[in-house]
C-alpha cells in the first residue's frame, strides 16, 4: 500500500484527531436512488444478493445512523454538494422537469471548490438539482463545479432500460443501449481512463437510478429472484443491477493503481419508496419510509472505504449527514469552505479514530409534504423531536403556487413528539409527556432553526404541470407525455 499521500492523524490539545498537514486523495461519492436501511446485505437484508457493496463494507466503515439530508431526491442531492440543509437553498421537494425551482448560481458546491483547488471533476447518472436542465436559463452540471458531465435531470427514461434522455457536456445523446446503472459506470470508468487529467487528482460523482421507478432490470438478475410477482423479481434485480455496477467501478479504481489514495463513500438519497407497484424496499428496523420525516424516511446506508484511515470491517453508530461531506471534504484538502453563508455540517473526520462529530448546529430536516404528520424533525444525540406546522398544503401535486409558498413562510410549528433513537429505534414512544426538560429544551432549539432556515429559503414563481396548450395536467400523465416527448 502506498501511504505517501494519506493524511497523518494526530491528537491536538482538546483531545480531537486531526491532520499534520492537508492531504490531496481523490474523492467518489456513489448515490443510490431510493435505496433503504434495509435494502443492503451488509445492512440485514436476506434476500437481497449485494456480494459488491458487501465487500466494500469489509474493507471499510460502515456507519449506521447515517442520515440523507431530506426525505427524498433532489433536497438530498442538494446537502451533498451545498453542505447546507436544503430548504435553506430552497430546494424543498423533488424538482419536476421544467419547473423554475434550481440550485442557484451563487451557492457553491464542492466541485466548484474542489475544481478550483485544480481537481478533475465528473458527474455521471441522476442530476436532479434543477427543473430547466440543459437550457441556458438555469446552472447545469458544468457551472456547479462539474469538467465532464454525462446526466439526465431526474430519472432515466422510459426507464433504466435503453434510456433515451442523457446528456453529454450540453449534447445530448440520444437512445443509448444497456441499463441505466451500467450505463452510468460505462462512462465513469471512460473519464477515469481516458478523459481526466491524470496530473491532477479528481472527484466523481456517480449518481445510479436503480432502483428508482419506472425499473427496469437485466433478465440475468431478475432470473436470480424467482416468484410469481414480477415486480419483486424486478426490485431486487435492481438493486444487484446497480451493485454489480458498482463493483465494476471499484474494480477500476484497483486496476489503475487509484484505490490507496482514494476517499470512497456509498449512500443513498432517501429511505425506500415501497409503492404499490414496487413494495419491496425495505426500511429494515425503522419506522416509515421515503417521504416521511421518521427514520425510515431520512436514515440511509453509508460505507466509506479510505485506507489508512477508514478502519476495514469497522462500524460507527455516530450520527452523520449529507451535509457533512463539503465540510469533510473541505477539512481534509485544507480547502477553506465558504465563510459567507451558513454551512449545516460539520466534518466527519473525527468517526474514524472513535470521537463524536463537533456540531455547531444540530442535524435538521423540514419538508412541508413530507407523508404523515411531522414536516420538521432534529436530532440531537441520541434524542429525536418532530413537530407538526399548523399551514400544510392540502394537494399532493409538485405544482407551486402562490398559496403555498406563502403558507410555507407562515407556517408555525405545532404538535411535538419526543423520541430516543438509542432505545427505540422504531420510534413507537413518544417519550414528550415523560421528559418535559428534554422537550423543553429539544423545542427551543428547533424553533430557532426552523426560523433561521425558512427565513434564507427563496420564494419561487408559481409553477404547475402543462400540456401543450397550457392546460393542467397531473404527474403521472405529465411522465408519460415527456416520456414521448409530446409535450
Amino acid at each position: 500500500m502506498n501511504f505517501a499521500f494519506l493524511p497523518l492523524l494526530c491528537v491536538a490539545l482538546n483531545g480531537e484527531p486531526t491532520f499534520a498537514e492537508p492531504t490531496r486523495p481523490n474523492f467518489v461519492l456513489v448515490l443510490a436512488d431510493d435505496l433503504g436501511y434495509g435494502d443492503l446485505g451488509c445492512f440485514g437484508a436476506k434476500d437481497v444478493r449485494t456480494p459488491n457493496l458487501d465487500r466494500f463494507a469489509a474493507e471499510g466503515m460502515r456507519f449506521t445512523s447515517c442520515y440523507a439530508g431530506h426525505a427524498n431526491c433532489s433536497p438530498s442531492r442538494t446537502a451533498l454538494m451545498t453542505g447546507r440543509t436544503p430548504t435553506r437553498v430552497g430546494i424543498r421537494n423533488w424538482i419536476p422537469q421544467d419547473s423554475p425551482v434550481h440550485v442557484r448560481r451563487s451557492e457553491i458546491t464542492i466541485a466548484t471548490l474542489l475544481k478550483k483547488a485544480d481537481y478533475s471533476t465528473c458527474h455521471a447518472g441522476k442530476w436532479h438539482m434543477n427543473g430547466e436542465f440543459n437550457q441556458p436559463t438555469q446552472p447545469q452540471p458544468g457551472d456547479h463545479g462539474f469538467d465532464h458531465w454525462f446526466s439526465t435531470q431526474n430519472n432515466a427514461l422510459p426507464n433504466h432500460r435503453n434510456p433515451d434522455n442523457f446528456v453529454r457536456n450540453g449534447k445530448p445523446t440520444g437512445k443509448l443501449d444497456g441499463f441505466s446503472g451500467h450505463l452510468v459506470v460505462d462512462e465513469a470508468v471512460r473519464w477515469l481512463a481516458e478523459r481526466r487529467d491524470k496530473a491532477k487528482p479528481f472527484f466523481l460523482y456517480v449518481c445510479f437510478h436503480e432502483p428508482h421507478e419506472p425499473i427496469a432490470s437485466d433478465p440475468k438478475y431478475t432470473k436470480l429472484y424467482p416468484s410469481d410477482d414480477p415486480s419483486y423479481s424486478a426490485h431486487h434485480g435492481n438493486i444487484t443491477q446497480m451493485d454489480d455496477a458498482f463493483g465494476r467501478l471499484m474494480r477500476t479504481l484497483d486496476e489503475q493503481g487509484l484505490s490507496d489514495n482514494t476517499f470512497v463513500l456509498f449512500t443513498s438519497d432517501n429511505g425506500p419508496a415501497i409503492t404499490a407497484q414496487h413494495p419491496h424496499g425495505s426500511a429494515g428496523p425503522l419506522r416509515d419510509k421515503k417521504g416521511s420525516l421518521y427514520e425510515g424516511g431520512i436514515r440511509v446506508p453509508g460505507i466509506l472505504r479510505w485506507p489508512g484511515n477508514a478502519k476495514p470491517g469497522s462500524t460507527s453508530d455516530e450520527p452523520i449527514c449529507g451535509v457533512d461531506f463539503l465540510p469533510t471534504v473541505c477539512a481534509i484538502t485544507g480547502i477553506e469552505p465558504p465563510r459567507d453563508r451558513v454551512l449545516d455540517g460539520a466534518s466527519i473526520i473525527p468517526v474514524l479514530s472513535g470521537k463524536p462529530v463537533q456540531r455547531t448546529t444540530p442535524l435538521y430536516w423540514h419538508f412541508n409534504r413530507a407523508a404523515g404528520a411531522p414536516k420538521v424533525a432534529m436530532r440531537v444525540g441520541d434524542w429525536k423531536i418532530l413537530a407538526t406546522l399548523d399551514k400544510n398544503p392540502a394537494a399532493r401535486t409538485n405544482d407551486l403556487t402562490d398559496e403555498e409558498e406563502r403558507d410555507f413562510k407562515e407556517a408555525s410549528l405545532a404538535q411535538f413528539s419526543l423520541h430516543n433513537l438509542r432505545d427505540d429505534l422504531g420510534e413507537t414512544r413518544d417519550l414528550a409527556a415523560r421528559e418535559p426538560a428534554k422537550l423543553a429544551e429539544l423545542k427551543s432549539l428547533l424553533e430557532r432553526k426552523y426560523h433561521e432556515v425558512r427565513a434564507e429559503s427563496p420564494t419561487w414563481p408559481a409553477w404547475k404541470f402543462t400540456n401543450a396548450e397550457g392546460k393542467r395536467i397531473e404527474w403521472p400523465d405529465y411522465v408519460k407525455i415527456r416520456a414521448t416527448k409530446s409535450l
